[in-house]
C-alpha cells in the first residue's frame, strides 16, 4: 500500500491535549462499514450497539510511568523515557539531548538516589545505560516517573508539569493490571466502571489479553510503500480463557468487538498462525473454497510484528472500537483495512468538520 494514500490534513487544534471527564463522555462516531452510514453519539451510548452474547475483548496491559528526568553534573536536565529494562543494572532509554553526552558520563535520576551512566549511544536517540544501584524498574519509576505521553500531547519537558499527577491516572485504562507498556492502549481509556457494569448487565461478556505497547507504536512511516516499513515487535499473551470466550460467543451467535488496534493485532496474529498452518500460505489471503471464514484461535504467547493493511482478510474480529489515528500511520492502515480506505478517509473528513478530537486523548470510533 502506498503510504501517501493514508495522508490527510489535520488542523492542529483537533489534537486533544487532555481527556474527557468523565471518560465515557467522549464523542463516539459509529461507522457502518457495509453501508458507510455514520452516526454521531457519545461513548456511553455503546450499550445500544452491543447485544447479549456479544464479546468485548480488551488489552489489560498497564502503562509504566516510564518518563523521568535525568540531571547532568552541570545542572542541565534531560527528558528520558525507559524503553526496556534489560537487567536490574542496565536499561535502554530514549534520552533527549544524548548527542551532547560522552560515554562514561553519570547523571542523577531526579527524585531518587539512583544514577545512570551512559554506556553507548544507539540510533534515534536511544542509549544503553548502567543503573546504580541496581534495582527493579517498576518500583523506582512508580516513585519518580511520569506518564509516557506521546510527543503531540504538550507537557513541560524535563520538569514538573501541574498535569503530571492526573496524566498518570488518565493515560491508563480502568481495567489495566499487567504492567509492561510504554504507551497506552488508548481505545480502552473511554470505559468507566459504570459503563462496564451496564454492558455486563445487558448480557455482554468481556475477555482479556495482553499486548505490551512499545515505543515503536510512535515510529513514523518513512517509506513510500508500507510493505517496506520495518514494523516494531511487541510481546503478547492470548490466554485459554479468552480463546474459550471467543468460541462461546461464536457458538451463541455473538460478535467479537475488539477494544483497540492492539487487541486486533493479537487476535489476528494468532488467527494468522492458525490460518497459515491450515492454508500453508499467506495468512492474509482469502480462505480456501468451503473453509471457515473465521479462524479457530489457540492459546498463544510470544511476539508479533504483524502489519495489517488493505487488503486483509480479518478472521477474528467483527467490530472495532478505536480512536482517530495519525496521518500516514500503520494504525490508520489497520482501520482502513477493516472498514475500507475510502470509508475511513471520508469518516475522518466528517470528524474534522464536526470538531472531533484526535489521537490518544481524543474521541472514539465504533466500526461495525
Amino acid at each position: 500500500m502506498r503510504t501517501q494514500l493514508l495522508q490527510f490534513d489535520l488542523p492542529p487544534d483537533r489534537i486533544a491535549q487532555a481527556p474527557c471527564h468523565p471518560r465515557d463522555a467522549a464523542r463516539l462516531m459509529v461507522l457502518d462499514r457495509a453501508t458507510g452510514e455514520i452516526q454521531h453519539r457519545i461513548f456511553r451510548d455503546l450499550t445500544e450497539f452491543l447485544r447479549p452474547a456479544d464479546l468485548l475483548v480488551r488489552n489489560v496491559s498497564r502503562v509504566l510511568p516510564a518518563r523521568f528526568t535525568a540531571r547532568r553534573a552541570t545542572g542541565a536536565s534531560l527528558d528520558a523515557l525507559l524503553v526496556r529494562a534489560d537487567a536490574p543494572d542496565q536499561w535502554t532509554i530514549l534520552l533527549t539531548g544524548a548527542g551532547r553526552l560522552r560515554p562514561g558520563e553519570s547523571l542523577e535520576l531526579v527524585g531518587s538516589d539512583a544514577r545512570i551512566t551512559l554506556l553507548e549511544r544507539l540510533e534515534r536517540g536511544l542509549c544503553q545505560v548502567a543503573l546504580s544501584p541496581p534495582q527493579e524498574a517498576e518500583p523506582l519509576l512508580a516513585r519518580i516517573g511520569r506518564a509516557p505521553l506521546p510527543p503531540y500531547i504538550r507537557r513541560a519537558k524535563a520538569a514538573a508539569d501541574p498535569r503530571d499527577a492526573s496524566d498518570r491516572d488518565d493515560y491508563q485504562t480502568v481495567y489495566a493490571r499487567e504492567t509492561g507498556s510504554v504507551a497506552a492502549p488508548t481505545a480502552g481509556m473511554h470505559f468507566t466502571p459504570d459503563l462496564l457494569d451496564r454492558l455486563r448487565a445487558a448480557g455482554v461478556n468481556t475477555a482479556d489479553l495482553i499486548l505490551h505497547v512499545g515505543l515503536g507504536t510512535f515510529a513514523p512511516v518513512e517509506v513510500d510503500d508500507l510493505d517496506h516499513h520495518p514494523m516494531h515487535t511487541e510481546s503478547y499473551d492470548l490466554p485459554d480463557s479468552t480463546v474459550r470466550a471467543v468460541d462461546a460467543a461464536r457458538r451463541a451467535g455473538g460478535r467479537v468487538f475488539a477494544v483497540g488496534t492492539t487487541t486486533v493485532r493479537v487476535l489476528e496474529t494468532v488467527a494468522a498462525h492458525v490460518a497459515a498452518s491450515s492454508n500453508q500460505g499467506d495468512p492474509s489471503r482469502e480462505p480456501a473454497q468451503g473453509s471457515e471464514q473465521l479462524a479457530t484461535l489457540r492459546p498463544m504467547a510470544g511476539t508479533t510484528n504483524i502489519l495489517i493493511q488493505p487488503p486483509w482478510n480479518f478472521r477474528a474480529v467483527d467490530a472495532l472500537i478505536t480512536n482517530f489515528h495519525l496521518p500516514g500511520s500503520t494504525l490508520l492502515a489497520l482501520v482502513a483495512a477493516f472498514a475500507g480506505l475510502d470509508r475511513i478517509l471520508n469518516a475522518y473528513r466528517i470528524a474534522i468538520d464536526n470538531d472531533y478530537r484526535f489521537f490518544s486523548y481524543g474521541d472514539a470510533m465504533l466500526i461495525i
